[in-house]
């Protein structure tokens, strides 16, 4: 196989009237989604002109009808990229023109989607509606099998990253990452044939495609789709299909946590529950452990398509706030400045090699070659490892702040603050000061009922802390800012203090 595109038609041959994918009251089989996919392929090819190499966008929900675009796209040789539906008018018409698309998929809900075609640069030929078009494009389409020509080097997808910092930058993810990532998830999860995941992250983060979608397609499980998340569904769905493997981000399992009838759920066919996209506060470790679901925390990046190490549950507790170790075939090291390896326990940038390392940044040379050097991925993440190989992160490379000469990581700041009872969540940034160059300010979110003062939050965070890593300022908000898959905006969080927003 040289391809994702071929992952379907094997299937479809190992697979064929075995459920793949359940969404709503609908299912699909193996041999009915390789059969969509070449129907797909074909009136893509035939009808709408798409060759090797071209840019096929979406703007539509989590769904199989993604999948389908995605697999249709690979047995073509195009490019995929799923667009955050989040995003507004002229930031989609950033990516479209940024990318070059070539076609579009859209869904109804999401008007701000056709406005984008409006925006300067881009140049899209066709823009295709999901619902009665798309399925008529199907039903009309030639159902002979595509073969796949696509070479294993060849970019499946660009992902745009979350755009956290500045805009966003295209990772161009190659059909040889997807497979690699998938093999490395398949053997760190021991995943089988019999698994069923229910997927509610969205699939325009590599997350939500990454982990556990296309592993599970690779090795033949079955899949329940939400559209988007809502916490309910999510647990009727685990009940339902009786699923073994669940993926939420932390705020996600937080959302489940305060569902009022949470103890009527039967959730003992769960054999893991998996946190990724940002570290999970103790609350949520603390409701796992009581609720007896084997837990672990994995750690990725949307270059490494994304899988980079992974917590195992017997190392939560004893651990805690580590993300773990590399994932089987995955290298990693810890360098200093001049990207010399530094001693264990030390601070230094994380390094990854591997195969599921992405190709480089969409039309950015410069940046990539800042990414990729000497065969290893730049992660920009700060962190140390210990005698056992477990590694920690305490910052991103940009986030470290310097107090009076001293490095101050916000992970660690945040670690200590979260401990906290009254705490529900917290972010670290650092802000001008006079005297120490800079500072850090937590804002803090509280928890439900619970009251604190910034008095209370400094003297605490002092107890655990050197004087210059504790906050010199406490803001207290309803919520922190995230991206879609719930990452912090830190960007946001500056831009509130130079704003005077309070």
């Amino acid at each position: 196989m040289q391809g994702i595109g071929d992952w379907a038609s094997h299937r479809a041959q190992l697979s064929g009237d075995k459920v793949a994918f359940v969404s709503g009251d609908r299912s699909w089989t193996y041999r009915e989604f390789d059969d969509r996919t070449n129907r797909l392929a074909n009136q893509l090819r035939d009808r709408l002109g798409i060759r090797r190499g071209d840019r096929i966008a979406a703007v539509i929900p989590t769904s199989v009808d993604c999948l389908e675009i995605l697999f249709a796209a690979a047995k073509l040789g195009a490019i995929f990229t799923p667009i955050n539906v989040r995003l507004a008018a002229p930031e989609i018409g950033y990516v479209l023109a940024d990318l070059g698309a070539d076609l579009l998929f859209v869904h109804a809900a999401f008007t701000q989607a056709r406005e984008a075609v409006n925006e300067p640069g881009v140049c899209v030929r066709e823009i295709i509606a999901l619902g009665d078009e798309y399925d008529a494009l199907l039903s009309t389409a030639d159902p002979t099998p595509v073969t796949s020509m696509t070479d294993r080097h060849d970019v499946a997808v660009i992902m745009y990253t979350s755009g956290t910092t500045g805009r966003p930058k295209g990772a161009m993810i190659t059909h040889e990452n997807l497979r690699a990532n998938a093999a490395a998830v398949v053997s760190a999860f021991g995943l089988r044939s019999c698994d069923v995941t229910v997927t509610a992250l969205p699939m325009f983060h590599i997350g939500g495609l990454g982990l556990y979608t296309l592993p599970f397609i690779y090795m033949g499980g079955r899949n329940v789709i939400m559209p988007s998340f809502d916490p309910v569904a999510v647990l009727d769905a685990v009940v339902a299909e009786r699923a073994t493997q669940l993926l939420l981000v932390p705020t996600m399992w937080q959302a489940i946590m305060d569902v009022p009838d949470l103890e009527s759920y039967d959730l003992s066919s769960l054999e893991c529950a998996l946190t990724s996209g940002a570290p999970a506060p103790a609350s949520v470790l603390d409701f796992l452990a009581r609720s007896g679901i084997p837990f672990r925390e994995g750690f990725g990046m949307t270059e490494c398509s994304p899988s980079v190490a992974l917590l195992d549950s017997e190392y939560v507790r004893e651990k805690a706030g580590s993300i773990g170790r590399p994932l089987f075939g995955i290298e990693t090291r810890l360098v200093d400045e001049l990207d010399r390896d530094v001693p264990v326990g030390t601070v230094g940038e994380l390094l990854v090699r591997a195969d599921n390392v992405f190709a480089g940044y969409w039309m950015r040379p410069d940046e990539t070659a800042r990414a990729l050097r000497d065969g290893w991925f730049h992660t920009g993440d700060m962190g140390f490892s210990d005698e056992e190989g477990f590694l920690t992160l305490v910052d991103r490379k940009k986030d470290m702040l310097i107090s009076g000469g001293e490095n101050v990581y916000s992970r660690e700041v945040e670690l200590a603050i979260s401990r906290m009872p009254e705490i529900r969540d917290v972010a670290v940034v650092g802000a001008a000061h006079e005297k120490w160059g800079e500072t850090p300010v937590a804002f803090v979110v509280l928890k439900e009922g619970e009251s604190a003062t910034a008095d209370e939050v400094i003297a605490f965070t002092r107890q655990r802390l050197a004087g210059f890593k504790t906050p010199t300022r406490v803001e207290f908000i309803e919520t922190l800012p995230t991206t879609a898959t719930g990452k912090i905006q830190k960007n946001a969080l500056r831009d509130r203090l130079l704003g005077g927003s309070h």
